[in-house]
C-alpha cells in the first residue's frame, strides 16, 4: 500500500490538515502513529482507511477488505450487539451465518457474549467500544486502522487486542494504530510515523524491538512464490534432484508460518524446518 503526495484540507478552499504525505505500508507492517492533539493523526487514519478521500496526491494498493475503529462509537444504532456485526459482517463479504459465527466468537473473546441481544444504545461505553473492535476484526482484514481503540476496554479486552493486532500482522496484514499509552505494543512497531506541522515523519527504526529466532525452511519441487510475504524473508533456489529446484528460505519465527503457508500454496514440499540465530 503506497500514499504518494498526499494531502487533505478543510473544504474545498480551507487550510491543509496534512499536505505531501508519502508512505509505503508492505505487507505485515505495524505502524503506530504519535503526535500532538489536532495536528491531523485522525485525520491520517481516515484516510488510510478510505473514510476520507485526499484533497492531493493517491493512495493505491489498499486491501479490499479494510477495517476501521473510529476514535468515537456511533452507537445511537438500532441494532442490537449481535445484529450490528453481523450486518456489519455481511457488508464486508461473509455469508450471514458466517457473519453470526464470528460474532458470537469475538464477543466471547472479549467477554461480551452476554450482549449479544442488547440495544446499542443501551450498552455501556466499554461494551461499545468492544463491539467496535469486534466489528473491525470479523473479516480478518488485510488493513486494520485503529485510532485510539483501547480507551475504554478493560484489562482482559486490550490484552486480547494485543493478540489480535500481533495475529493480523503475522498473517500479512497491515495495522496502523494510534494510542495514547506509550506502552501499548512496546518496540513492536515495524514504522513510527509522527504527525507534525501537517506532515509525517517516518522516525528510525527503534533499537530496542525484540530479537526473533530465525526460522530455516527447506524445500523441494514448488513454483513461484508472492513477492511481499511479510517478514522480508530470505530464500534461495537451487537446481536440485529429480524431484525438483531445492529452495532454502529464512524468515523470523513470528513469520514462519506465513511462509509456510506460501510454500505450500504454491506447491512446494517442505522437507525441514531448523532454528538458528536472531533478528531484530
Amino acid at each position: 500500500m503506497r500514499l504518494e503526495g498526499v494531502g487533505r484540507r478543510c473544504g474545498p478552499r480551507g487550510p491543509w490538515v496534512l499536505r505531501e504525505v508519502g508512505l509505503d505500508l508492505p505487507a505485515g507492517t505495524l505502524a503506530r502513529v504519535t503526535g500532538g492533539n489536532g495536528t491531523g493523526k485522525s485525520t491520517l487514519l481516515r484516510l488510510l482507511a478510505g473514510v476520507d478521500a485526499p484533497s492531493a496526491g493517491r493512495i493505491t494498493g489498499r486491501p479490499e477488505r479494510t477495517a476501521y475503529v473510529p476514535e468515537r462509537f456511533p452507537a445511537a444504532l438500532p441494532l442490537t450487539a449481535t445484529g450490528y456485526l453481523v450486518h456489519l459482517g455481511r457488508i464486508q463479504g461473509l455469508t450471514a451465518r458466517e457473519a453470526a459465527r464470528r460474532a458470537g466468537e469475538w464477543l466471547a473473546r472479549f467477554d461480551a457474549g452476554a450482549y449479544g441481544d442488547t440495544p446499542l444504545t443501551e450498552l455501556s461505553k466499554g461494551t461499545s467500544q468492544k463491539i467496535a473492535v469486534a466489528q473491525a476484526l470479523l473479516a480478518e482484514p488485510g488493513l486494520l486502522v485503529l485510532d485510539e481503540a483501547w480507551t475504554g476496554l478493560d484489562t482482559t479486552a486490550r490484552t486480547e487486542l494485543d493478540r489480535a493486532v500481533r495475529a493480523r500482522v503475522a498473517a500479512g496484514g497491515r495495522v496502523v494504530f494510534v494510542d495514547h499509552d506509550p506502552r501499548r505494543l512496546a518496540g513492536e512497531a515495524d514504522a513510527h510515523l509522527t504527525v507534525r506541522d501537517g506532515r509525517v515523519h517516518r522516525s528510525a527504526q527503534p533499537t530496542d524491538r525484540p530479537r526473533h529466532p530465525l526460522v530455516r525452511i527447506t524445500a523441494t519441487g514448488g513454483g513461484a512464490l508472492p513477492p511481499d510475504l511479510p517478514g522480508s524473508p530470505t530464500h534461495v533456489t537451487e537446481p536440485g534432484t529429480a524431484a525438483g529446484p531445492r529452495l532454502t528460505m529464512t524468515v523470523a519465527a513470528p513469520h514462519s508460518d506465513t511462509a509456510l503457508r506460501a510454500l505450500l500454496d504454491a506447491g512446494w514440499h517442505v522437507d525441514a524446518l531448523t532454528t538458528e540465530g536472531v533478528r531484530a
